[in-house]
Parts: structure tokens; C-alpha cells; sequence
């Protein structure tokens, strides 16, 4: 289910034009967000099973570290206004 919904986000964003790196790599999380701010990508969403559950995924800018909770269907919507 969680691969599902990343594999949808990806296709949904960079078929707006939105330059994606989905990292669905056999890792540890705390691998994954290590190479993140190693690599320095901007804009973060996370997708996991609990907060699935609740209708949202996690998104996390780099700017400001804060984690806020975005609902499943506007999360497109919410990083086009980031973006763009």
C-alpha cells in the first residue's frame, strides 16, 4: 500500500513537472533521511503506514525542519505551492 501511494505520488508529480527523487531503496529509514540532508533536496514527503491511516502523508522542508502533516489528496497541490 505504501508503495502503491509512492509510486502514484511520483507519476502525479512529474507528470506536473516537478523533478522527483523517490528513494525506495531496501534501506533503513535512517539511512534514507541521513542521504536526504547529505544530498540536500529542498522538500521531503514521506510516506509510511501510520500516517497513511490517518489520510495524510509527512512533508518536511529543508528550509525550516518542521514536519506538518498533509492530506493525501492536496499533497500535490501543497508542493506545486512551494515549488512554484
Amino acid at each position: 500500500r505504501v508503495k502503491e501511494a509512492a509510486e502514484k505520488l511520483y507519476v502525479d508529480l512529474t507528470a506536473q513537472g516537478i523533478e522527483v527523487l523517490f528513494d525506495d531503496r531496501k534501506e533503513r529509514p535512517g539511512v534514507m533521511f541521513k542521504d536526504i540532508e547529505l544530498v540536500g533536496i529542498p522538500h521531503t514527503v514521506v510516506i509510511g503506514d501510520r500516517s497513511m491511516d490517518n489520510g495524510h502523508f509527512e512533508y518536511k522542508s529543508r528550509r525550516d525542519g518542521e514536519k506538518v502533516p498533509v492530506e493525501m489528496d492536496n499533497i500535490v497541490a501543497h508542493l506545486q505551492g512551494l515549488i512554484k
